[in-house]
């Protein structure tokens, strides 16, 4: 399996920054050596899409599971594809715990992503007071068992563990930590768990390797790190030389 190796640009990089961030980033990108995704604001998917070199992935951060309707500044799975997107993120924390999305919309947004023809990226992770509780594995168990139905209908999908108090904070989860909660996430996927599993938190040039490398970890989820084109291709080539 190949390394993926995907950055979540959050709310940075208008349209004429990620067309900037792609044309000094492409230099980087040897096709097929290691899976490449982007995930920019959804104002920025047509541009980077246009700008991007045919080997990187463009996604969207969040979609609604909706086609269409009076849904006030939501995007519908089909128009993200339509600006060329073949990705959705679904469940960031972010998206869980300042915006109050559940479990339940998370699932429906994983089906409306299928429907789309997307490949869902689907977000799980614990808070600190979770981890401390000893309940990582109810909360994984938890998370991933609510889109396991609708993941069985998808061609091609992943699974994202990223841990809520290693993101943006500075600390990173250890290659261990890492290894040990994507055991269990795949545990929770059962017959699905041969998809994909990135690990997202903090992740940075400094530290991708060791992570990229441990065992059970598919690739990695960069925030920050993934808005400077020198260092996300310095994370890039870390996924090549493994």
């Amino acid at each position: 399996m190949r390394k993926v190796i995907a950055g979540n640009w959050k709310m940075h990089h208008g349209p004429s920054a990620a067309v900037d961030f792609l044309s000094r980033f492409r230099p980087a990108v040897q096709e097929g050596s290691v899976r490449i995704a982007l995930f920019p604001p959804a104002l920025s998917l047509a541009s980077a899409r246009r700008a991007a070199a045919a080997a990187i992935e463009i996604g969207a951060q969040h979609i609604h599971w909706e086609r269409s309707g009076a849904f006030t500044g939501e995007l519908s799975a089909e128009m993200a594809g339509e600006v060329g997107a073949t990705l959705a993120l679904i469940g960031h924390s972010e998206r869980r715990h300042l915006f109050g999305e559940t479990d339940a919309e998370v699932a429906r947004k994983v089906r409306a992503a299928i429907r789309a023809e997307l490949t869902p990226v689907v977000c799980v992770g614990e808070l600190l007071e979770e981890r401390r509780a000893g309940r990582l594995d109810e909360v994984l168990a938890r998370q991933v068992g609510t889109v396991t139905e609708a993941l069985a209908t998808a061609s091609d999908f992943m699974v994202a563990y990223e841990p809520v108090w290693a993101i943006g904070t500075g600390e990173t989860a250890t290659p261990e930590d890492a290894t040990a909660a994507h055991r269990l996430v795949r545990s929770a996927l059962g017959e699905l768990g041969g998809a994909p599993v990135l690990y997202g938190g903090s992740v940075n040039p400094a530290n991708a390797g060791a992570l990229l490398f441990a065992p059970d970890v598919d690739g990695v989820l960069v925030g920050g790190a993934s808005l400077d084109p020198i260092g996300f291709g310095n994370i890039v080539e870390t996924g090549v030389g493994g």
